[in-house]
């Protein structure tokens, strides 16, 4: 189940043709730092709040196309994306990280290096089915506005879950490429984007979350 730790055989088979097409478009690790070597945590952050609009409008995208969720502030806790259905505007889409959480993982995590910290602007969609969770990593696939920087395959059989206290989702981070993100010059910014099956987005609820933050801040991450 998607609580476990052991990630089902036929979810990894359903997804592997759209992932290993984006892994085989991502740039390379070296090439994407030297594109905006960002030094400025300032910078960074002016940098998310101009894409936080756009990346959100593009994730609003995939989830039509995809049937992915998003967390409400009433019940049912998460809903399938539909500005047209009632109960759209209840939708919790993600805020920009906390920049006492970003100085902490800067410090923590990557030396001071501030250009290294690609999750300021982030969003996620929540999933019922794997098959829905893969629809969702096709259609990022298609769009030709994305770049791929890094993809984490948390359910991958071979993660070991143990890294992250038995959680398990995909995360990836891309970049969009358009005429107004290259006019705002926030092509070369690095966003995140979750997908996350149902079982595991109920174990981010605020206790869980705070389990997570003290087993993050005993590994100093």
């Amino acid at each position: 189940g998607a609580r476990g730790e052991r990630a089902p055989r036929d979810s990894m088979m359903m997804m592997m043709p759209a992932m290993q097409t984006m892994v085989e478009k991502r740039p390379s690790s070296d090439e994407w730092l030297t594109m905006a070597p960002v030094r400025s945590l300032d910078q960074v952050f002016a940098q998310a709040q101009t894409m936080h609009v756009i990346l959100k409008d593009k994730v609003k995208a995939w989830a039509l196309a995809s049937r992915g969720m998003v967390r409400r502030r009433t019940a049912p806790a998460y809903q399938v994306w539909d500005p047209e259905e009632e109960g759209a505007g209840d939708a919790m889409w993600a805020a920009l990280k906390k920049p006492e959480r970003a100085i902490e993982k800067v410090l923590r995590s990557y030396g001071g290096d501030a250009s290294r910290l690609v999750d300021v602007c982030r969003q996620a969609l929540v999933f019922a089915s794997v098959a829905d969770l893969a629809a969702c990593l096709r259609a990022v696939q298609a769009d030709p506005h994305v770049k791929l920087v890094r993809i984490k395959n948390r359910l991958d059989r071979l993660y070991d879950a143990a890294l992250s206290a038995g959680y398990r989702d995909i995360a990836m981070n891309i970049r969009i490429c358009t005429e107004e993100t290259t006019r705002l010059a926030v092509d070369t910014h690095v966003c995140e984007f979750q997908l996350i099956l149902e079982g595991f987005a109920e174990l981010k609820s605020n206790e869980g979350h705070k389990r997570y933050v003290e087993f993050r801040n005993k590994r100093a991450e």
